[in-house]
């Protein structure tokens, strides 16, 4: 299964009083796993930025001056996201800027949900946590993402991010909890999400010591005398030697 995580910057809230898109973020996941392949591009909108925008986004009139406009990169953007499932956080804001675009230019398509299935992760959100803010950083902290980069807007970062939360949410149970039959103590250990583990964390490998071994050795002899088959694993460890 193919998915594109995506979010956009823009010029203000309302594409019908004539805001645009600024800059584009996708990063793809496949079999809930993140590929590495990404997408990304800064637009010139040819107008003025609203400053309460360039507030959240730090991305400056001056500094868009110059960059390409929406129909130059409409046909490699479209092709990024073909036949995927989009996850947008608050999907109808970023839709609704997509199809304002796409309406301006002579592109055949006229709406992102013709082109890809839309999935809203807000939505999602809510309906997991009912009552509960369900903003991404709210949701960083709910599933320990690490959004520490996160000091202005991006809609790449931001699509990052939202791609681990996004695994973290769907992964089902979060938590672990042992108790010790030896104390009736209670473990409760994170489970850490594999996606996060295959790219961030080294693999620890923590060996038995001499006394754990021999332990472990008594242990399995005492199984070996009591059974009438004997310990399978002593005889597999004969077998290996």
């Amino acid at each position: 299964m193919r998915q594109i995580v995506l979010d956009t910057e823009t010029t203000g809230l309302d594409p019908q009083q004539g805001h645009k898109v600024i800059e584009i973020g996708c990063v793809e996941i496949i079999d809930r796993k993140l590929t590495g392949a990404h997408y990304q591009c800064y637009l010139d909108p040819e107008r003025d930025i609203d400053a309460g925008a360039e507030e959240v986004h730090g991305i400056s009139r001056e500094f868009l001056t110059g960059k390409p406009r929406f129909y130059q990169i409409e046909s490699e953007f479209l092709s990024f996201i073909e036949g995927a499932e989009l996850i947008i956080h608050n999907a109808p804001f970023d839709v609704g800027f997509l199809d304002s675009e796409l309406g301006q230019t002579s592109s055949p398509i006229a709406s992102i949900k013709g082109r890809c299935e839309v999935l809203d992760s807000l939505v999602m959100a809510k309906q997991k946590h009912p009552g509960q803010r369900n903003s991404l950083d709210a949701l960083c902290r709910r599933y320990d993402v690490d959004n520490t980069q996160r000091t202005l807007h991006g809609a790449l970062l931001d699509a990052e991010i939202l791609a681990d939360v996004y695994l973290a949410m769907t992964s089902g149970q979060r938590n672990l909890e042992l108790t010790t039959a030896a104390t009736g103590s209670r473990i409760t250990a994170e489970i850490i999400k594999s996606e996060a583990f295959d790219r961030h964390l080294p693999l620890i490998i923590v060996r038995a010591s001499e006394d754990e071994e021999a332990a472990h050795s008594e242990s399995l002899a005492v199984i070996n005398d009591k059974s009438m088959a004997g310990c399978l694993w002593i005889a597999l460890d004969r077998q290996n030697k």
